[in-house]
């Protein structure tokens, strides 16, 4: 499997990075963090859920821009 290049290969490489965030975030199981007393949380469940919402929302973009950039799918 090859990589990309240019600007295609930029974006390839950063989808990956952000689906692993992604899948690293979505792990931490926020909402059973915040089941559990304030003291035992080792991380804030709020800040995990604006975490992920805010990678789906990049990832969305960078999805978009991939379409966005390849030959023949542009409307002239």
């Amino acid at each position: 499997m090859s990589t990309p290049a240019g600007e295609d290969g930029f974006l390839y490489e950063l989808e990956i990075e952000v689906e692993e965030e992604l899948t690293i975030t979505e792990s931490s199981r926020p909402e059973e963090a915040a089941d559990l007393p304030v003291t035992e949380w080792l991380f804030d469940p709020a800040d995990a859920e604006r975490d992920q919402a805010g990678l789906h929302g990049l990832l969305g973009a960078i999805q978009a821009m991939e379409e966005n950039s390849r030959p023949g799918d542009q409307d002239a």
